[in-house]
């Protein structure tokens, strides 16, 4: 039982408390992930791998990685691979190896050949188009298939048939007979095979027909025998289907239990509509740093803690709800925030000359990696005579009485050295600021400060001789609504943000980060938390902005 039983549950453990008092299963708890194998894996995937893996964890229990590949049109085994290293990724591991609908498509097609021969299956030529018609709507009873009272024999010939691929695509399908009456709609006859001749990522050629998802999914549960199928909310109304197929198959109870999907602000999380933006060339692919898939924020330096943590935070409810993206990425800045080494860089340089500096002379300073963390130590950063500072620290004639950044006449202290006296500045034909001139204090420096000048601002800067160049891309939201895809009369591509991307070519960083390697996280000093790419070579440094120091949206939207 769980170890928590004095801290409130949510409807699922109270669910499973119940089960396990009662002694059902004899207190086995086995949980499963059954993701589709035609897309990447997004950020509402998340939320599922958290309950279904954390559920099992919780209790002591199992959690099954199972593939739902029952549509060889749309899987591939990149997908197939992609998913299991984005659940590693997230922290989780499944029971033994991953498992694979395909594996029990023998089982399902004697599963639907016992449905025939109780009467309670039936093959249908019916068109799609007709069976549609036929069901009706929901507050009239359909009609019935004029199929429907074929012999048990006529319908185990034509479904063998239909398997050794004696029909074209869509000639026939075969149904479950249940009540074409039922206000379900899911109840009245559904499909539960039908034909495709293609070859299948995993089992070739072998089969022509393919069980449909709602046939597939509960069979599989019950077949794994899976204690508790923790579903999306959009599958209560399968609910009964998958029960009416249990009873008259004669196999294992798996309970599920339904919980609302998450969604998050300025996200969508249709894998759909993802494979369209990648058809489009809107993103460089399912990984593009812009995208809501977890390979995409893995790639821009979200850690699998701070999703983890916001995946938990966000709770279990049975209604579906939009998160705020602002909630997702505090997650991101406290975890970068208390384990990302600080570094200098520079975005977009401006010169600064100390003019009273010795020529060629250069001193390594200590400079601590995270004032969070003792124990990530210092490290040393070149200074000298020339350096780098952001062009935006520095202005000719300030308005405002609180700007404590670089100006003529002012004092600033520069992060881990000295106090600078901005002395004089050069301008180009065009009245733009080329060139910086300062003098520096040299009983100020950092550590050892004697010199009793005070300075209200501290600003980053770069040391120009050491200076290593490197590209840096800069993230925005992928759409300008947070609900792009809850518009009836708008498209979701309208809200497609072209200034989702901005590249700097040329930008400056410290020497220490020649060698940083991808999923290695740096915080960029007053600039935000960054990380290489993974197209980043020692050769082409390439950062990618995981996120801001703060909010900037919120200011935006005020």
């Amino acid at each position: 039982m769980s170890d928590s039983r004095n801290e409130k549950l949510n409807f699922i453990e109270e669910f499973i408390e119940e089960d396990l008092e009662n002694g059902k299963h004899g207190g086995r708890i086995h949980t499963r992930f059954p993701p589709e194998p035609n897309g990447y894996l997004h950020i509402g995937h998340a939320k599922a791998i958290c309950v279904n893996f954390g559920i099992a964890n919780r209790y002591n229990g199992k959690a099954n990685l199972r593939f739902d590949d029952t549509n060889p049109t749309t899987e591939e085994t990149e997908y197939v691979e992609s998913i299991q290293r984005d659940i590693k990724w997230l922290g989780f591991e499944w029971d033994e190896t991953p498992k694979f609908t395909s594996d029990y498509f023998p089982q399902l097609y004697q599963f639907a050949i016992d449905l025939i021969k109780q009467g309670k299956a039936f093959v249908d030529d019916s068109t799609p188009a007709e069976i549609s018609e036929q069901k009706g709507i929901p507050t009239k009873p359909g009609t019935e298939s004029p199929y429907r009272n074929r012999s048990i024999e006529e319908n185990l010939d034509l479904f063998e048939r239909m398997k050794n691929g004696a029909f074209p695509d869509g000639a026939k399908v075969l149904r479950a007979k249940i009540d074409m009456t039922s206000p379900n709609m899911h109840m009245r006859d559904p499909v539960i095979y039908r034909i495709k001749h293609e070859d299948h990522h995993r089992t070739g050629d072998t089969w022509c027909i393919y069980p449909m998802y709602d046939f597939a999914h509960g069979q599989s549960d019950s077949i794994e025998e899976i204690t508790h199928s923790l579903c999306s909310l959009e599958f209560r109304h399968h609910r009964p289907l998958y029960n009416w197929f249990i009873e008259q198959l004669g196999i294992f109870p798996s309970r599920q239990i339904e919980f609302a999907r998450m969604n998050v602000e300025y996200m969508i999380t249709s894998k759909r509509k993802l494979l369209n933006l990648v058809n489009e060339g809107l993103v460089t692919g399912w990984d593009d740093p812009r995208m809501p898939t977890l390979s995409g924020l893995r790639r821009r330096g979200y850690p699998p803690k701070a999703i983890v943590s916001f995946c938990d935070s966000t709770g279990l409810t049975k209604r579906d709800n939009l998160i705020e993206i602002s909630k997702l990425e505090q997650f991101v800045r406290q975890e970068l925030n208390a384990t990302a080494t600080r570094v200098m860089a520079v975005l977009n340089p401006l010169k600064l000359v100390i003019t009273n500096y010795p020529e060629g002379q250069v001193e390594h300073l200590p400079v601590v990696n995270n004032p969070e963390d003792e124990s990530a130590g210092t490290r040393t950063v070149p200074f000298s005579r020339e350096i780098y500072i952001e062009r935006e620290d520095f202005k000719k004639e300030p308005q405002n009485k609180k700007y404590f950044r670089l100006a003529p006449g002012k004092n600033v202290r520069f992060k881990g050295a000295y106090i600078l006296h901005c002395e004089d500045f050069v301008e180009d034909e065009n009245g733009e600021v080329t060139e910086v001139h300062c003098t520096y204090y040299p009983d100020s420096k950092s550590g050892s400060d004697n010199s009793g000048i005070k300075a209200k601002g501290t600003l980053h800067w770069v040391n120009i001789e050491h200076a290593i160049e490197a590209e840096i891309h800069l993230y925005d939201r992928l759409f300008t609504d947070p609900n792009p895809t809850g518009h009836e009369d708008k498209d979701y591509l309208e809200f497609y943000n072209h200034d989702s991307l901005k590249v700097i070519k040329k930008a400056y960083l410290e020497p220490s980060l020649a060698t940083a390697k991808p999923g290695e996280s740096f915080q960029f000093m007053r600039l935000g938390y960054f990380c290489p790419d993974i197209n980043s070579t020692p050769e082409h440094l390439i950062f990618n902005r995981t996120v801001t120091l703060k909010d900037t949206w919120a200011k935006r939207n005020k």
